[in-house]
């Protein structure tokens, strides 16, 4: 198989570049294997680990990791997979459902913006500010004007935040419309699964078309040097998994956070008993 910076640039969006969802395709491997995605997963956990430890030590950046998908795309399967093993007190998950009283109250960028993780801290939105620019578009929620202008309201938005000293990752979970609904009949028949279906997730079905639209727009749109997408073919749980780790762990080296220096002398100091 290709290497895996080859693998990486491969389903990273370039700026500029038009998204035709229909060119990805949604179960790729390039060449690589489920036996070796599974034997890797832990070594790379394991430097995510270390990353991270240097991250809250340092005390000085953020990571702010983005999960957008299609229903059944597998944003919780991922999280759990690629971020649940990690220190739990530097991992925030937020998870974005229907605006709340209060939220409609503000700009919509507003309940999003006060998750942004601290310094020191991975934040992890599960669906996210893009929401607006999805089920509002799809469901005619907003007006045409605000929806143009929210493209670059967005892009000027998280280029704010790396500006601050928070890098951004977005990972799109490409899946084809014949996995989901092998997905949605799964839930259907598995009593473990049962909770997890709504009827909601038919109806949302039936605007597929629609939906795959308004992803190609956000993901030409709105993949920037500060923050571009990344289009992970999902068909295969262990292949996103596995592609979304190594573009983490990535991430999380070129940030170059450091352990601050130990206290001088720190080589002579004894512990009274």
């Amino acid at each position: 198989m290709d290497d895996i910076k080859t693998v990486i640039d491969k389903f990273t969006v370039k700026p500029g570049k038009t998204v035709d969802l229909k060119k990805y395709r949604t179960d790729a491997t390039t060449g690589a294997t489920q036996e070796r995605a599974e034997a890797e997963m832990p070594g790379l956990l394991k430097t995510m680990d270390k990353l991270q430890q240097r991250l809250y030590a340092e005390g000085k950046k953020a990571l702010l990791v983005v999960v957008q998908a299609m229903d059944t795309g597998g944003k919780d399967g991922l999280i759990r997979h690629v971020f649940g093993t990690l220190n739990a007190q530097g991992v925030r998950v937020s998870s974005f459902k229907v605006p709340t009283k209060e939220e409609l109250s503000h700009d919509y960028l507003w309940r999003h913006h006060k998750e942004v993780p601290p310094a020191g801290m991975i934040g992890v939105f599960n669906r996210s500010h893009y929401e607006s620019l999805l089920v509002e578009r799809v469901r005619k929620l907003a007006p045409k004007d605000a929806l143009k202008r929210r493209y670059g309201e967005i892009n000027a938005f998280e280029q704010f935040l790396t500006d601050s000293g928070v890098t951004i990752l977005k990972f799109f979970l490409h899946i084809s419309k014949a996995e989901q609904k092998r997905r949605i009949e799964e839930r259907l028949r598995d009593p473990d699964k049962n909770w997890k279906f709504s009827p909601a997730d038919i109806a949302e079905r039936e605007l597929w078309d629609d939906y795959q639209d308004a992803f190609e727009r956000v993901l030409t749109r709105c993949s920037t040097p500060a923050a571009p997408w990344h289009v992970i073919p999902s068909d295969h749980k262990w292949y996103r998994s596995w592609l979304a780790a190594h573009i983490t762990a990535r991430a999380m080296r070129g940030m170059g956070c450091k352990f601050p220096d130990a206290v001088p002398d720190i080589g002579k100091i004894t512990i009274p008993d």
